[in-house]
């Protein structure tokens, strides 16, 4: 924690109740953070305040301030101003900053008989036509992967003609997004008449493409070419039914940006889609660490039009804030009239924003390597469950043994949703003899919890704490794992997996009883799959455990290899196998061995050659 926290918050506590600007210092005497705020007073004190509600970004900077200024101004709108100016000034490495990387992209067609299309950010001088400049890159990257579907163009790296009858056509050739050039049976004529169809198609249009498309199969058709006829006619059906999808899309309002943001563990994205002559013409993804305030999608929303020329005329947004106001003012005057800020709650403007925010969180969850179904099952697992955070991290455990004999535990890890073999762990229990699924389940707990309070790095392995824990088995295990968790101060949601008369997970139990899980529900099969996972996982060490102390106990049986010996002769040669082939000179020169019993264990192992040997 910060050492000036108590003198900063008095510093705080001693600002007017009027609009203006703070900056935050660190020992240097960089700026380390600017903000802006309604009411100073009340606004810098919660920095400086209790830090158990405030988010990770905001701890860090926090506990980085060594002072702080302010000024003030006369309206909420010149604090903004002032805002955006000191922040394009100094750029503060705690404020969201955003850089103007949006370049012009180009549709290229390579040269050579056999072209191809494809997008690029730059053009070179290498005898490729290239079609543009545009603004988006959305849509240059979008538009041509259509067109190459449509058109059935190649999209792989064959060349052509040299490539022909060297290998068998690719899955798109299957499923009829490309005509396979590659097998050598594709008429140059017919691949230049694609070609320029889709150039057509990219540089006119869906709709001016149809009617010439419809115009080549009408002609095609006339002169009895009828195969030829039946390709266009399957293109021109191809670009209707792009077009059909676009229209999701579509926005009565002509000229429209549309925000929206998904927030989870410490990461924000802001999702933007802009809308030009009522289509969808380029979208953007920005992710950061997240503070988790009203201030950060604020200050978001001024620096994405900092580096915006272009202001459109309405904006929609998926939250409310305080300074929407003041934002609606600046970029009015941005763009030269007024600027329309909403907030739709119904209509088709509330599907386009719900759309936007259900990119939001599918562009964070592959960042962070999950997709938005397993998203979905971790979001209907918190909503089940009643946890306050979505469950990235869970640790699911399990007890394996035969009437009490090698007793032993596994640990498995899900992220996001996945299995993360790397973190999984297994356990011997050690604290008893015997069986007691609640013991043992309990000195496992124990053990891990105590590898979490040794580690020094808590970002990984024992050193992470869990978002849950899952026990396979009922109350019992629960109150006893319970107990441990209580004891040891660690705050980590509880639960266990219910099997039914079938194996398969039919409820999960806590403090407040069992909450049954409904058999068409994707939880049901994340559940149970994550049940039978921890279970193969904790009975495979155990049968191994049992294989070699079967192993070891035929060993014992030999004069002179005790416990130890046979620990090391296993650990030496991997397997009895091995041990019964090895020579006399092998068994020698083991670890822990003397002459005396690497001759026990040679005579052990071939004796019936000896006494064949003695018969002669």
């Amino acid at each position: 924690m910060n050492p000036k926290m108590q003198e900063l918050r008095k510093k705080a506590m001693a600002l007017p109740l009027l609009p203006g600007v703070y900056i935050m210092h660190d020992k240097s005497g960089e700026i380390i953070y600017i903000g802006k705020a309604k009411a100073l007073k009340n606004r810098v004190s919660q920095y400086f305040g209790s830090q158990n509600n405030h988010a990770e970004k905001v701890r860090r900077m926090v506990d980085n301030v060594d002072d702080f200024e302010y000024i003030i101004t006369d309206s909420e709108f010149e604090a903004l101003i002032l805002e955006c100016s000191l922040i394009k000034q100094h750029t503060p490495k705690y404020n969201i900053l955003l850089k103007d990387d949006k370049g012009y992209s180009y549709i290229r067609v390579s040269s050579g008989d056999w072209g191809r299309l494809s997008y690029v950010l730059q053009k070179k001088d290498d005898g490729a036509q290239y079609i543009g400049p545009y603004k988006s890159s959305y849509y240059v990257k979008s538009a041509v992967e259509e067109a190459n579907k449509i058109f059935m163009l190649p999209t792989c790296n064959r060349r052509f003609p040299q490539d022909f009858r060297k290998g068998r056509p690719c899955l798109n050739y299957h499923i009829k997004q490309c005509m396979a050039p590659c097998t050598g049976r594709v008429k140059l004529k017919d691949y230049k008449e694609s070609l320029a169809q889709a150039l057509d198609f990219l540089k006119g249009g869906s709709s001016n493409s149809i009617k010439q498309l419809t115009a080549q199969m009408e002609e095609a058709a006339e002169n009895l070419e009828f195969e030829r006829a039946a390709r266009i006619r399957d293109k021109i059906n191809a670009v209707k039914k792009m077009g059909e999808k676009q229209k999701v899309v579509a926005n009565k309002v002509l000229d429209e940006d549309v925000i929206a943001s998904f927030t989870d563990d410490g990461k924000v994205c802001f999702q933007v889609f802009r809308f030009e002559g009522g289509r969808l013409f380029d979208r953007e993804s920005f992710i950061f660490d997240s503070g988790d305030s009203e201030s950060e999608y604020e200050e978001f929303l001024l620096g994405y039009y900092t580096i915006r020329n272009d202001v459109p005329k309405n904006i929609a947004l998926d939250r409310e804030f305080d300074g929407i106001e003041a934002l609606a003012q600046w970029l009015s005057e941005k763009r030269g009239n007024k600027v329309n800020v909403t907030v739709p709650q119904r209509g088709e403007q509330a599907q386009l924003v719900s759309m936007c925010r259900s990119n939001a969180a599918e562009a964070l969850a592959q960042k962070k390597g999950a997709t938005v179904r397993e998203y979905g099952v971790l979001e209907e697992l918190k909503e089940t469950l009643g946890l306050e955070k979505l469950p990235e991290y869970i640790e699911s455990y399990d007890i394996s043994n035969l009437a009490g004999t090698e007793n032993v535990a596994g640990m498995i890890v899900y992220k996001n949703g996945k299995p993360l073999k790397s973190a999984y762990k297994k356990f011997k229990i050690k604290g008893f003899e015997g069986q007691d699924d609640y013991a043992s389940m309990a000195e496992v707990i124990s053990r891990r919890f105590d590898e979490y309070y040794k580690a020094e790095d808590k970002t990984e392995g024992f050193g992470k704490l869990p978002d849950l824990i899952l026990l396979d088995g009922g109350k019992g295990q629960v109150a006893a794992v319970k107990q441990v968790l209580e004891r040891m101060n660690i705050s980590v949601p509880l639960f266990g997996m219910v099997k039914d008369d079938k194996h398969r997970t039919r409820a999960v139990t806590g403090d407040g009883g069992e909450i049954a899980i409904s058999s068409k529900r994707a939880l049901f099969t994340f559940l149970s799959k994550m049940q039978d996972e921890v279970h193969r996982f904790a009975i495979g060490y155990h049968h191994a455990r049992r294989s070699k102390n079967t192993f070891k106990s035929s060993l014992t049986n030999i004069d002179g290899v005790g416990e130890v010996r046979a620990k090391s002769l296993l650990k030496y040669f991997r397997t009895i196998d091995n041990i019964s082939k090895a020579d006399l000179t092998e068994l020698e020169n083991a670890p822990k061995m003397t002459k005396d019993s690497a001759l026990a264990v040679y005579r052990y192992f071939h004796a019936e050659d000896e006494s064949q040997t003695g018969a002669l």
